[in-house]
């Protein structure tokens, strides 16, 4: 079953300290509220959050500390990007956004900031035809911010992933749910009633699906030179480039390589993602490198948001294929998501 529409996230919802509307334990006894989540990226644990605040007992197996999973690589501007379909896209934006506007007020405890920048190669009119009420200072840019042609200016969620990730762990475990690290090779070897797959790439192996594919990122950090704004531009080679500051670290990116698997940063990538954003801040050149990241973005057609069954009759909410948005959209699919998980109870 695929559900349209999306669910809310505003505090109220991901707050909860009772049980979810539709799990009433005096009535369903098929189901304990026992959860497992499998993949500890952004999307997992930010549904195994929303869960675990609705009351239910949530598990999170993931391969790699939280730290080292691929959303851990993310230049993190909130922004969709990469991600079908667009109209449920934004509609999961403009949720987690609101999410975003609260933990941008203790922004040194969830990495969470709003900045100002510009989004180069963008037309007014389509951003404001579904976000204009929402963001704030959106406008044109003028020839003298972004001189390259037609560009908006915006403040955005700016989220530091170091810090953030963690944040979002420490918030589970506060809510009663756990973490744990293993490697799984079927989702039925997860032992609860109900299993939510948010495993990203590996969702082409564990669920069968060859239309998931990644999309290779590659970025350069370097120390800041003073660049206290974001910028992404795009060349009209189709080259990306983007700056997003994180303190004393400026993140340098991008590409987009389609179907490419190597996690291995590419020198003579990297060289050129430093000559195109030294090109538009020329304060970049000669900054010096600190680290190279390099993720696999989890594409496919369409988000899968729905639920299943496992081989022996178990429930599975298949929530997988947030391409270059997960962490934009990660509050909006996860309130969705546990829409999803609680009918299991009925």
């Amino acid at each position: 079953m695929v559900v349209a529409g999306c669910g809310r996230v505003g505090s109220p919802a991901i707050s909860l300290s009772g049980r979810a509307v539709g799990y009433r334990p005096d009535v369903d006894t098929r189901w304990n509220g026992d959860v497992i989540v499998v993949g500890g990226g952004v999307i997992g644990l930010a549904t195994a959050v929303v869960l675990a605040e609705r009351g239910l007992r949530v598990r999170v197996w993931t391969r790699d500390p939280v730290e080292r999973t691929t959303s851990a690589v993310a230049g993190a501007l909130w922004w969709p990007y990469h991600i079908e379909p667009m109209a449920s896209a934004r509609a999961w934006a403009l949720r987690s956004l609101e999410v975003y506007e609260q933990l941008a007020e203790r922004p040194g405890e969830t990495g969470v900031r709003l900045v100002d920048g510009i989004l180069g190669e963008t037309d007014l009119d389509e951003v404001a035809g579904w976000a204009a009420e929402r963001l704030a200072g959106l406008r044109r840019t003028t020839a003298r911010e972004y001189g390259l042609g037609a560009g908006v200016r915006a403040r955005l969620p700016l989220i530091d992933m170091s810090t953030y990730l963690p944040w979002l762990r420490r918030r589970l475990l506060r809510a009663g749910g756990t973490v744990e690290e293993r490697t799984v090779s079927d989702l039925a070897e997860a032992e609860a009633p109900v299993v939510v797959n948010c495993t990203g790439l590996d969702a082409g192996r564990l669920a069968a699906d060859p239309s998931v594919r990644p999309v290779r990122g590659q970025l350069v950090v370097v120390e800041n030179p003073g660049v206290d704004t974001w910028l992404v531009s795009t060349g009209p080679d189709g080259e990306i480039a983007y700056l997003f500051p994180h303190g004393g670290r400026l993140l340098l990116g991008g590409t987009a390589q389609d179907d490419v698997w190597s996690l291995e940063p590419d020198p003579t990538v990297a060289e050129a993602i430093v000559r195109r954003c030294a090109a538009l801040r020329p304060e970049v050149a000669g900054a010096r490198i600190l680290e190279h990241r390099v993720g696999l973005r989890p594409v496919r057609g369409t988000v899968r948001l729905e639920r299943a069954e496992l081989p022996d009759g178990r429930t599975v909410v298949h929530h997988y294929g947030h391409g270059g948005a997960g962490v934009t959209v990660a509050w909006g699919c996860a309130e969705e998501a546990a829409g999803l998980v609680l009918p299991a109870a009925s």
